[in-house]
This record gives C-alpha cells, structure tokens and sequence, in this order.
C-alpha cells in the first residue's frame, strides 16, 4: 500500500471554492480502482495549507488516477486558486513482522 499527500496552499477568501472542488474530487476519487481511503486537512497553524491524504493498493493505481484526464479536468480548475504549485508525495509502509500497514502495527502492540 502506498499513502499520498497531496500539500496544496490556496489563496485568500478562495477557501470555499477550493473546497468544493476537493470534494468534487473525493467523489470520483472513491469509485477508482486501488483506492482505500482519503481525508482532508487544513493546518491549524497555517491557514492557507491544505493537505489531502489518500491510500491506494499500489502505486501504479495512484498513477492512473493522478494522470486520468477526469482527474486533471478538476485540478485544472484548482490551480487558479492556489499560491504556487501544489506538492505531490508517495509513501510506501514500513513492513516490519510482517505487517501490512502502521496501523497493523499498532494492533499487534496493543496485543503484546
């Protein structure tokens, strides 16, 4: 599994707008194949940073989707909103004993 952050600083009394386009997006993200889970954050400290994070089966499936002309026709009309390019990062788990994910991990320690 892979989780992606997707860090995005949105201009000002632009917030609702942007925000209606991310949900846009989350609603076709969901129907995509390899797609898990996702949320969306404001930071606390700096206001006009916006994060989403998403989790796929692989990373191949994120690609897909990132480069699907469904996908770019929306960002397309989020980029005016924004203070410079949106940040793209891919991460992959840390398996250790065998886990599958961070939170397969915390299960185990609860057990332990």
């Amino acid at each position: 599994m892979v989780r992606v952050i997707i860090e995005r600083r949105c201009q000002p009394h632009r917030e609702i707008e942007l925000l209606s386009l991310l949900i846009q997006l989350r609603i076709k993200t969901m129907n995509q194949p390899g797609y898990v889970s996702g949320e969306t954050l404001r930071s606390a400290d700096d206001q006009p940073l916006w994060a989403v994070i998403s989790t796929w089966i692989d990373a191949d499936q994120w690609k897909v989707w990132e480069t699907s002309p469904e996908r770019q026709e929306i960002t397309g009309k989020i980029k005016p909103l924004l203070i410079g390019p949106e940040r793209v990062s891919v991460y992959r788990f840390v398996r250790q004993t065998g886990a599958e994910s961070a939170h397969t991990i915390d299960q185990q320690s609860k057990l332990a």
